[in-house]
């Protein structure tokens, strides 16, 4: 008798008290359908992480703090709480007789359209989008502007670089990359040349170019039409209707090529603050439309366009040898060595064009993703001549960046984006300039060739001093599963 009362109080302690928790933390039925029986138990072994295995890799010698489990979360598909009239859209989706592009239209409701997208996507395709984020996002703001059919968006993080002391003026520069060592090289780079005295920079050019090429029956016919646009009397009429296009666009100029029957246009406006592609796009379809009249048999190859120019940029500083020695762990010989060996013969050799740099694009797309700018304008705007040189009697540095093509602007697109227009205005540029139109867009061209100084600096850098794996493989590296992580 005392064996079978020991006993019962023994199982009753062992099973009881589950039993009760399982009890009082039972989500109330009417949450869920008979077939996610599968999703509650989840959900409840969720609630009390300790009783994960130990033999999963653990130290479950440690009890004083549960034991979480980030890949849990994650891979758990989550809880869907869809009306029937969410359901019924779902199969006209997945069934084709509803396209999914028209879902924003007929909802009037972006945030739950997506959602709705997202869910047949995955009836679809049979694949998990657990690990995309869908809530905490204003999809009324992209709506007809910067991307169509959202089904969520993706994270990346934004590391800040500097100060950045560029023409007198300190900048926190963001950067937004899934790349160790980046940010942390160019935030070095931004230290030396603090330390140095700044970096400085000029605006050598402002002005978005386009370039079609038009095509007629006859030679003869495309240089009438060269000697007609370079005419300067022609050149106001012709002014007019291009600005139509825009209340910011000037045309500054026409430049015109022969090549047989070909005649090759190019086109030069400025853009205010804006980056200004489609808006010089607008004015030259303007003026071809008006030359239609007068050259009825000129045949616009819009094919053929040539993307546009942007801001032109040359940032120099002066690094002192101490700072060369003591921060970037080289020397200026060093430097100026493997510049020559790797930036300009190495990239002449390789068959470069425009990129005779070390990493120009690594800094350039982290800035413009972090501030809203066309990732497309990256391989314009990367192009980058990076020159040193010792000076001061062989003791000091002068390193310089010469960019030609910085293509970008501080209104429209991405840059009225909630985080990207917080990036612009922790770099005081943010939205159009009242004082002086183009100002702002003109400051964040100078702002980013002084982080491709800085970058460059850098990295040249740990390649003299022999860093850059162990850098990499410090800041680069992980055990982690990140992927795990939850959103």
């Amino acid at each position: 008798i005392f064996a079978f009362i020991a006993s019962f109080v023994y199982l009753l302690g062992f099973f009881g008290i589950d039993f009760v928790q399982s009890l009082i933390l039972r989500p109330s039925t009417d949450l869920w359908n008979s077939e996610d029986e599968e999703e509650n138990e989840a959900l409840l072994r969720k609630e009390d992480a300790r009783k994960i295995p130990c033999g999963q890799a653990l130290d479950c010698s440690v009890t004083s703090a549960p034991i979480i489990s980030a890949q849990k979360v994650v891979d758990e598909k989550p809880v869907k709480l869809t009306t029937e009239e969410d359901e019924e859209i779902i199969k006209a989706i997945v069934a084709g007789t509803t396209p999914s592009y028209s879902l924003e239209s007929k909802l009037g409701d972006c945030k739950r359209a997506a959602s709705i997208r997202r869910e047949a996507l995955g009836r679809i395709t049979g694949k998990s989008l657990s690990g995309l984020p869908l809530d905490g996002f204003d999809y009324e703001s992209i709506l007809g502007q910067c991307c169509e059919m959202p089904i969520g968006y993706v994270q990346i993080p934004v590391g800040i670089a500097g100060p950045l002391l560029l023409n007198g003026k300190e900048y926190s520069v963001p950067m937004a990359t899934t790349e160790g060592c980046l940010v942390a090289s160019t935030n070095r780079g931004c230290k030396a040349i603090h330390l140095s005295g700044g970096a400085s920079s000029v605006l050598l050019k402002d002005g978005m170019t386009r370039a079609p090429v038009v095509r007629f029956g006859t030679a003869k016919r495309a240089v009438d039409l060269k000697f007609y646009l370079e005419d300067p009397e022609n050149f106001e009429t012709l002014a007019v209707v291009f600005n139509r296009s825009s209340r910011f666009a000037r045309l500054q100029g026409i430049k015109c090529v022969i090549a047989g029957k070909n005649l090759y246009l190019r086109f030069t406006c400025s853009t205010g603050d804006a980056m200004g592609m489609n808006m010089v796009s607008k004015g030259v379809q303007n003026v071809l439309d008006f030359l239609q009249t007068d050259f009825p048999d000129m045949d616009p190859a819009a094919v053929n366009w040539i993307e546009g120019r942007g801001k032109s940029v040359v940032c120099e500083a002066i690094i002192k040898g101490d700072v060369v020695r003591k921060v970037l762990k080289t020397s200026v010989e060093s430097l100026v060595e493997l510049n020559m060996l790797k930036n300009l013969t190495g990239s002449a050799m390789a068959g470069a064009l425009g990129g005779f740099n070390a990493h120009a694009s690594n800094i350039v797309s982290a800035v413009y993703i972090a501030t809203g700018q066309d990732p497309a304008q990256n391989i314009e705007s990367s192009h980058c001549i990076t020159m040193m040189e010792a000076v001061n009697e062989g003791n000091d540095l002068h390193i310089s960046v010469t960019m030609p093509s910085i293509e970008v602007g501080t209104v429209g697109g991405g840059t009225q984006l909630a985080s990207q227009s917080a990036c612009l205005n922790l770099l005081g540029v943010k939205g159009a300039s009242q004082e002086s139109p183009g100002a702002n867009s003109r400051r964040l061209a100078t702002i980013v060739a002084g982080a491709v100084l800085a970058g460059e600096l850098s990295l040249m850098s740990a390649l003299a001093a022999g860093q850059l794996v162990k850098s990499h493989m410090k800041y680069n590296r992980s055990s982690k599963d990140v992927s795990k992580t939850s959103s």
